[in-house]
């Protein structure tokens, strides 16, 4: 990145980004990479231990304030207590990387309470962030909102019942944003990603295919640079593939004409 492209990142998206999900794969690269283009950071994830080594380890190499915050993105106060620990600072970008737990298993082998963790993680969690976050984008028009996704978005599958569901609300949830907030400054991006060898998939023993795979850093690098290019951006090849399959239309023109017959609509209702 050169000297004006990272000036241009900063004034877009400066002073501080949250990064909720930062413990550690796509998360804690992105969080690293943000810092590496002069942004300080609040890093939000349950698990404190490897929450403060990330904390520490990008401190030491750029220098920038990174503030903790461990807390479950389940949690029914998300939204208040990331409020309280932003409050007073000038956040311009926020960056929710929620995955989901026990996501290949058959529906009625969870639990409810398991598929609602997952509604709360990767739909209530972002919501409580945008509505916090997003007015102060808009009023001072500029800033970026990134919501990190899946490819199993593109249709419902066996054994990723609520999965599949939860990530086709992110997508849905970006593209209207984006529809919103784009015309206010602000640049708002789901990326589904295909397959990331993350420390997940590494614990549960699958092997690294590196003809499926993406490397963490790879794909947090793909979704920092292309937090403009809303409102949908699928991340690796193998993802973008089978979005070009299985959705054809263009997302960002087919938001367009969606929204314009909203806003239309909306503007009848209210004559």
């Amino acid at each position: 990145m050169s000297a004006r492209e990272h000036e241009q990142f900063l004034r877009k998206y400066g002073r501080w980004a949250v990064v909720a999900g930062a413990s550690e794969g796509v998360g804690a690269c992105m969080a690293d990479q943000v810092a590496a283009r002069g942004l300080d950071l609040i890093v939000i994830a349950r698990n404190e231990p490897l929450l403060n080594e990330v904390a520490t380890r990008i401190r030491e190499r750029h220098g920038i304030e990174v503030r903790t915050l461990p807390l479950d993105l389940t949690e029914p106060q998300v939204g208040a207590r990331v409020a309280a620990a932003t409050e007073g600072l000038e956040v311009g970008l926020i960056i929710y990387n929620a995955g989901g737990a026990n996501r290949t298993r058959p529906f009625l082998e969870d639990s409810f309470e398991d598929s609602l963790a997952q509604v709360k993680l990767v739909c209530i969690g972002p919501l409580a962030l945008v509505h916090h976050f997003a007015p102060p984008m808009r009023a001072r028009g500029r800033g970026g909102i990134v919501l990190t996704g899946s490819a199993a978005c593109l249709v419902g599958a066996a054994n990723v019942v609520v999965y599949s569901a939860v990530k086709m609300f992110t997508v849905n949830l970006a593209e209207g944003l984006w529809a919103e907030l784009g015309e206010h400054g602000v640049d708002v991006c789901c990326a589904p990603l295909s397959t990331v060898y993350t420390p997940a998939l590494q614990r549960m023993g699958v092997a690294f295919d590196p003809h499926r795979d993406l490397l963490p850093e790879d794909a947090a690098s793909e979704i920092i640079d292309n937090i403009g290019n809303g409102p949908t951006h699928f991340v690796g090849h193998a993802a973008r593939a089978a979005a070009a399959r299985i959705w054809p239309t263009d997302r960002r023109a087919a938001v367009a004409a969606m929204s314009a017959s909203t806003r239309a609509f909306a503007q009848h209702r209210a004559t």
